[in-house]
């Protein structure tokens, strides 16, 4: 084995974990996961069925990442980041995953403590969403969003810098 899974850990069976990866305390993968080289998962981590996860992903404590959300490359899932994957979800009346939104967060976005992704969008490349943000709608490239909903503050650079116009 070439990737770490601390003890407490359950790892589904047909899951794809890449070289160097590393899961802590609590974590579940669940069937059909993949994960790319290099990522390390904190505590409490769930990546449902069938999620897709790139190289040199981090992701913090407390993350659940649904099926219908997928990481590309280098992505920063900041602790307790929210992912949704069903816009009118309901108890008694589950659509299951014909009814799930898809969510992609490409290359290199970061995504901080506490906000909330609904689904349905893309988080473009180096994006960063603000701690607490609300996203409701796509982030653009390069671009720093905060609020509730959340709104463009400015554009930043590979490095998280912001950009001076």
């Amino acid at each position: 084995m070439d990737f770490f899974v601390h003890e407490s850990s359950y790892i589904d069976k047909n899951v794809e974990i890449g070289e160097g990866t590393k899961i802590w305390h609590f974590c579940h993968i669940q069937e059909g996961a993949r994960i790319g080289r290099n990522c390390s998962f904190g505590q409490n981590v769930n990546i449902s069925n069938n999620v897709i996860v790139g190289n040199e992903c981090k992701v913090q404590n407390n993350v659940s990442i649904y099926e219908g959300v997928e990481l590309e490359d280098g992505v920063f899932c900041g602790p307790s980041c929210v992912f949704t994957n069903d816009l009118t979800p309901r108890a008694r009346y589950p659509k299951g995953k014909k009814g799930y939104k898809k969510t992609l967060v490409k290359e290199g976005a970061s995504i901080g403590a506490n906000a909330t992704i609904v689904c349905g969008h893309v988080i473009g490349r180096y994006a960063m969403v603000a701690a607490g943000a609300v996203v409701t709608k796509d982030v653009p490239d390069y671009t720093l969003v905060a609020g509730i909903p959340a709104k463009v503050v400015c554009r930043v650079d590979e490095k998280g810098e912001k950009i001076e116009n």
